[in-house]
């Protein structure tokens, strides 16, 4: 298994070469540092810590410290484990948008959007009772249980929190892999807002087929600079004649006149 850590930029569009839209996700990866290596005979399992965006060393522990001069670099705002990983890695290494391949398929994690204290129906998707013929029951919980226990039943279904929930999309596709801008374009949505800390890993269950897929890119163009040189380059004969023409008709009359008085 391989992952890298990255930020949610926001949502676009891409046209592959038959002419499909998909929408993707932006991702924006900076390369990750290796910052601890976990052994079977030490930790009793294997995987490696990756270490991402920098951190002022007066706002880090003194273990972040310590453990960021072994890997020789900054302390680490964000750190994850990723298990299992495939090949070998030391301290220090750094791992960046190219570990992954386009039409790869992959797993991605964040937190996503807080939304508050909300209703059992926003909350848990409950149906609302009749809204007319006199009914007093409208958006409420429904009862709380039967008169015997005389208290609510545990896994009741109620009003609180909504939201900022660890949530993982399985088997998302990725479209473009783009190491020089430190970017990657997953297709469909991921959970969480703009900007915030997303784990991209390898499928688990990896039960889509791998479909590699052309994206239709653009390029400027430089037509008015070619124009220019052609121009540039025209024969001078050619541009005596244009010359000519251009002088006016009556400029061409007065020198006429000026060469019979010359020669009378």
């Amino acid at each position: 298994m391989k992952g890298i850590l990255g930020r949610k930029i926001g949502m676009t569009q891409v046209f592959t070469k038959e002419g499909k839209l998909i929408p993707v996700t932006v991702v924006s990866v900076e390369p990750n540092t290796v910052m601890q290596i976990k052994t079977v005979e030490k930790d009793g399992y294997n995987a490696i810590q990756l270490g991402v965006f920098d951190k002022k060393e007066n706002k880090a522990t003194k273990a972040e410290i310590g453990n960021a001069k072994k890997a020789k670099t900054n302390p680490k705002r964000f750190l994850k484990e990723i298990r299992n990983y495939e090949g070998t890695y030391n301290i220090g290494d750094k791992i960046d948008a190219s570990a992954f391949s386009v039409g790869e398929i992959v797993d991605v994690t964040g937190t996503s959007k807080g939304k508050g204290f909300q209703g059992v129906i926003k909350r848990n998707n409950q149906s609302r009772g009749p809204m007319t013929h006199g009914s007093h029951y409208h958006r409420g919980p429904g009862s709380l249980g039967t008169m015997l226990p005389k208290r609510v039943l545990k896994g009741k279904m109620l009003p609180g929190h909504m939201g900022v929930e660890t949530v993982t999309i399985q088997n998302l596709e990725i479209i473009e892999v783009n190491s020089d801008e430190n970017y990657i374009l997953v297709s469909g949505n991921i959970p969480g807002a703009k900007n915030s800390l997303v784990l991209i890993k390898s499928a688990v269950k990896k039960s889509r087929q791998v479909n590699p897929k052309e994206v239709i890119t653009y390029e400027d163009e430089t037509v008015v600079d070619e124009v220019v040189e052609e121009k540039n380059e025209a024969p001078q004969d050619v541009v005596e004649e244009q010359n000519k023409e251009s002088v006016p008709a009556e400029e061409t009359n007065e020198t006429e006149e000026v060469k019979e008085t010359e020669e009378a």
